[in-house]
């Protein structure tokens, strides 16, 4: 990627040299048909890791300290499991794909049980839910689909609730405030280390704006925005989205 150069129209850095992939959405989305997509997943490190684990091949990761891309897609999930989170590989008893209706399964033993229940009236998307007291019994995340350049799909990033009031943050004030939208920018995501309430380290994602893409670059992004959400939307949630950061979820509660 090269320096950005300064625009006078944007007031921001514009990145010159930001080439994703070129990908032939339409036959990308004609042979996927029916077919589910895996992404590769980066995690929020436990402990206070100030690094992420980046794969690179099915039994190889990258160790980074910040990931730099185009965000083509990013959702609000919710996840539900009744029980204590042990890291089993257990599918949420309850999930919604866009933090507002959540499905629980049939054998879920929920009042709302093969059906839609809203989000925000469920008792176990309430502070004070959880088995702690303290914040919430229903895990609410964001999914972010970083697309680096020289790439073709993106990264799937699952943001737990401790990162979520950081990138509403960067969304609303460097980006949306200024006109534009995730995938017309560059964003840079570091990590830094935190402290609970109990004095547990964990890591907390941050954001920043490095620049803007060019105007062709920008066209180029919203078309892949619009067809990779074909895919992206429909995701199902499990185990992989969720973890356990050392922090209670109410410590930098968004909502």
């Amino acid at each position: 990627m090269t320096t950005p150069n300064t625009s006078s129209t944007t007031a921001l850095a514009v990145v010159e040299g930001f080439k994703p992939a070129v990908l032939d959405q339409s036959a990308f989305l004609e042979e996927l048909e029916g077919l589910e997509v895996t992404f590769d997943r980066v995690k929020i490190p436990s402990g206070g890791g100030l690094a992420f684990e980046v794969p690179i091949d099915d039994d190889e990761v990258d160790t980074v300290k910040e990931i730099v891309g185009a965000i083509v897609d990013h959702h609000r999930v919710n996840a539900y499991w009744p029980a204590a989170f042990s890291g089993q590989g257990q599918p949420p008893a309850c999930s919604s794909l866009d933090g507002k209706l959540g499905v629980a399964t049939p054998d879920s033993g929920l009042p709302w049980a093969g059906r839609e229940n809203a989000c925000a009236n469920c008792p176990f998307n309430q502070f004070g839910s959880a088995d702690d007291g303290a914040g919430k019994a229903c895990k609410n995340m964001v999914r972010l689909y970083v697309l680096r350049e020289s790439e073709a799909f993106p990264l799937m990033l699952t943001l737990p609730p401790t990162s979520i009031r950081n990138w509403a943050n960067y969304l609303a004030k460097r980006v949306l405030g200024r006109g534009l939208r995730p995938h017309q920018v560059v964003t840079r995501i570091s990590l830094k280390r935190e402290q609970s309430r109990s004095g547990i380290a964990y890591s907390q994602a941050t954001f920043k704006l490095v620049g803007v893409l060019p105007e062709d670059v920008q066209q180029r992004m919203a078309a892949y925005s619009q067809s990779i959400k074909r895919v992206t939307r429909g995701l199902g949630i499990t185990s992989e989205d969720y973890e356990v950061t050392g922090a209670s979820d109410d410590e930098d509660a968004p909502f």
